[in-house]
């Protein structure tokens, strides 16, 4: 975990993510990259340098109509010193069954995302924390440059004027397999969506196509997070 910590730290400081009396919400869908998040900004607190506080939020999909159960997310909160906060939704039921949407992933984001805004504001927050990391980076710059034709990305900082939200993402420096090693050797517990659509994403091919190319080009995912950052890309 030190070593997550350690790139988290650097990320806020570099990225000037985190400011003194900030009140920060971190979605938590329950994942490794999220849960991560949640114990590394929990554990800075301790030592950043800056008084901030730190709330958890969780939009349950409440996949198949059914409650999600956060209860292992909850403990972990506990032990954080975290108040947690989880809003059942009928998200799953609006996108599967009701808008019978064939690109299901797209609209799910963008209404959870609307979701986690309204309890941002709700809670008094100032601040969204989320678990996008250093592979996501590179997975989305790609995807945006071979499906859409732009060079782009999202942004470590994201200032959004219509809600007076900031987002930030303090594990942009991390990647994945430093998130996984994290996870597991910190046992924290992971909470699987059991989302249907999960492993079939355009998302997913693009991870996979890109762990083909690592194997063939040892070192290329770094090289294009590298020149994303030197390029100043989306803020990078």
């Amino acid at each position: 975990m030190q070593e997550i910590l350690g790139l988290a730290r650097r990320a806020v400081q570099e990225y000037h993510m985190i400011a003194p009396g900030d009140r920060i919400a971190v979605g938590v869908s329950g994942g490794k990259d999220s849960v991560v998040l949640l114990a590394a900004l929990a554990q800075l607190r301790r030592f950043l340098g800056v008084p901030f506080e730190v709330v958890a939020i969780t939009a349950d999909l409440q996949v198949n109509n059914t409650p999600g159960d956060f209860s292992s997310i909850q403990r972990l909160c506990e032990g954080f010193d975290v108040e947690y906060h989880i809003r059942r939704t009928d998200l799953w039921d609006i996108v599967f069954n009701v808008r019978k949407e064939s690109n299901p992933c797209s609209l799910c984001s963008r209404m959870k995302r609307g979701l986690l805004h309204d309890m941002v504001k709700s809670l008094g927050c100032n601040k969204l924390a989320l678990g996008h990391h250093a592979d996501d980076a590179v997975e989305t710059f790609l995807m945006n440059l071979f499906n859409e034709g732009r060079i782009g990305c999202f942004s470590p900082v994201t200032y959004l004027s219509r809600k007076d939200i900031t987002m930030i993402r303090p594990l942009v420096l991390a990647t994945e397999r430093q998130i996984q090693r994290a996870a597991r050797r910190e046992a924290f517990p992971v909470v699987s969506s059991g989302c249907p659509a999960d492993g079939h994403t355009q998302r997913q091919s693009t991870k996979e196509w890109l762990a083909r190319l690592e194997q063939e080009r040892p070192g290329v995912k770094k090289q294009i997070f590298g020149a994303m950052r030197r390029g100043h890309i989306s803020g990078w």
